[in-house]
């Protein structure tokens, strides 16, 4: 990242811009790196609840809380939730309550443990919001679990 990148992502508040505004480096700067993202969901049909499951992406590297293969992300998983400006509306409900996207573009703030807010990285993990090792690589569920059972209640 330039200087120049630098400055922007460093202008106070700039996250409480409405979502459409933002540069691409803050847009990426948003998330907070919980993995939430990377879980796989189940969708209650009679209410449309979404609840997040322990089983995530393979390509999660639980260590790191990162995708293992972030640029190529969707080219690998064609089911990965790839989050845009152009998408945000269409994901939304899709994404944890906790989402930093999900907030901004219910125009509510970040919470108090954001990287943004908190100023530390492992304020997420701290705040019991971290999806780290908290959950299996979809190559380690059986196929004949129910994943049901495998719901995070505690992660929203």
């Amino acid at each position: 990242m330039n200087t120049k990148q630098q400055a922007r992502i460093a202008e106070p508040n700039w996250w409480q811009q409405p979502l459409a505004q933002l540069k691409p480096e803050q847009w990426e700067q948003l998330c907070d790196g919980c993995g939430k993202c990377c879980l796989h969901k189940l969708e209650n049909e009679d209410t449309g609840e979404v609840f997040l499951t322990a089983v995530a992406c393979q390509f999660l590297d639980q260590d790191r809380v990162r995708c293992g293969c972030y640029q190529s992300r969707s080219a690998k998983n064609p089911d990965c939730l790839v989050i845009t400006p152009e998408n945000i509306n269409q994901l939304a409900p899709w994404l944890p309550k906790t989402c930093a996207y999900r907030l901004r573009h219910e125009d509510q703030p970040l919470p108090g443990w954001h990287p943004l807010c908190s100023g530390v990285s492992t304020s997420v993990e701290k705040a019991g919001q971290s999806v780290r090792y908290r959950c299996l690589s979809e190559r380690e569920v059986d196929a004949d679990q129910d994943w049901q059972e495998l719901i995070l209640p505690d992660l929203i």
